[in-house]
Order: structure tokens, then C-alpha cells, then sequence
């Protein structure tokens, strides 16, 4: 299992993903400003945790082959159809010589399909999801993730159950991730929102029971 820790939460109408920027070798620490979700297309994202050369690496080939069948047909492929072709590409090099060592979440919003959110692991599993994560500091984010979740999810409660998890992360996990990066993807594209640290979280967020509002 990764130390990085990414994660994801679908709402009725966006994507929302959050990873923490911290980049280690063993028990080395390399830097904290390395970003784990990458752009696809317009509405399309993927964050990517594992090897540091194969997370890049993979993610540069999905989304130039992606940026080629739009050039080639005109338009974007859904994150339904583009999880496919992720989850195919990754279960193929499985049988080779350079297996990608790499877990994914793919996020996107499709006009006819809605949002979507897909779960695909480093054999080439895949399935849509409505929330989900990755690596250690995923493993404290499960139950916050199945209590807080519900069908009519707004983007600001989105965003305060993923405030949630980090704090349990940062009270919970040993590995320190300090700083983590928020982007979510609706109708208006992919974009960035304001990053999760210790700066950003207020003293009631020290407490599991402070309550996400509806806006």
C-alpha cells in the first residue's frame, strides 16, 4: 500500500478529488509540493498514487492517448469509457515486463452520463463508486466516507467530509502528510479549490462531531 493517500466523493452533479502532496522514497522525505491529480481533459481527472516514475509515466500515457482520440473523433471520451480504457491498458501491462505499480481514482462529468467516479487498483480492477481512496491514510477515511455521504451531496459538504478526513489522517497516521490538494469537476470544467492544511482547518475541525451545513 502506497504512503500517499488520495480520495475521492461524488456528489449528484461533480467529482470531487483530494490527495496530499508529499513525495517519499522509503523512508526518505523528498518534497511536499508534488501534485498526485493530473488533468485528462476538460472534464476529466485522475489522481494517481505508487511508484513516483510510474504514477507520471502512466498518467502522461493515458492522458495523451486520451488528448489523441479527441484530436482523431472530435470529442472527449466520458470517465466511464475513459476508466475502461485506463483499467484495460493497466490489466495489459500486468502480462508484460513493465507493469505500472500504480492505484487510480478517475473523476469526471459527462453532459448525457453526469458525474463519475471511478475505483481502479494496480491489476486493473475498476468499479464506479461514489466515494472512495487510496493508500494509508484511506484506511481512516472509510467510515467518515460511508456516515457523512448522501444522494443530494452539495460541494460544500463535499468538501467538509473530506476536511474530515484529514484531520482523522493527520491525528491517526504516523507518516506526516501536512498538506493536501482539492480539485473537483462538474458542468464547468475541472478546477482547483482551496487546499486542506493545518492552516486551513479551524479548532472545531479537531472534533468528529462538528457538522457539515447544507448551503
Amino acid at each position: 500500500m502506497a504512503m500517499e493517500t488520495i480520495l475521492g466523493i461524488k456528489g449528484p452533479d461533480f467529482v470531487m478529488l483530494a490527495s496530499d502532496t508529499m513525495q517519499a522514497k522509503s523512508l526518505i522525505f523528498m518534497k511536499d509540493d508534488q501534485s498526485k491529480v493530473h488533468r485528462l481533459s476538460d472534464f476529466n481527472m485522475m489522481a494517481a498514487v505508487g511508484d513516483g516514475g510510474d504514477t507520471l509515466q502512466f498518467t502522461d500515457y493515458i492522458s495523451k492517448n486520451l488528448h489523441l482520440y479527441k484530436i482523431a473523433n472530435g470529442y472527449h471520451l466520458s470517465a466511464r469509457a475513459a476508466a475502461h480504457f485506463t483499467r484495460r491498458h493497466l490489466a495489459d501491462y500486468i502480462r508484460t515486463n513493465t507493469r505500472y505499480q500504480v492505484a487510480m481514482l478517475l473523476a469526471g462529468y459527462d453532459a448525457t452520463e453526469g458525474p463519475d467516479l471511478h475505483y481502479i487498483d494496480s491489476l486493473g480492477a475498476a468499479q464506479s463508486i461514489n466515494h472512495a481512496g487510496h493508500g494509508w491514510g484511506s484506511m481512516f477515511c472509510g467510515s467518515i466516507l460511508q456516515r457523512f455521504w448522501h444522494e443530494n451531496l452539495t460541494q460544500p459538504e463535499a468538501f467538509c467530509i473530506l476536511r474530515k478526513c484529514v484531520v482523522e489522517i493527520q491525528k491517526r497516521l504516523i507518516i506526516n502528510q501536512r498538506n493536501f490538494e482539492v480539485f473537483v469537476v462538474d458542468s464547468k470544467g475541472m478546477r482547483k479549490m482551496e487546499a486542506i492544511n493545518p492552516g486551513s482547518l479551524s479548532n472545531e475541525a479537531l472534533n468528529l462531531s462538528w457538522q457539515c451545513t447544507k448551503n
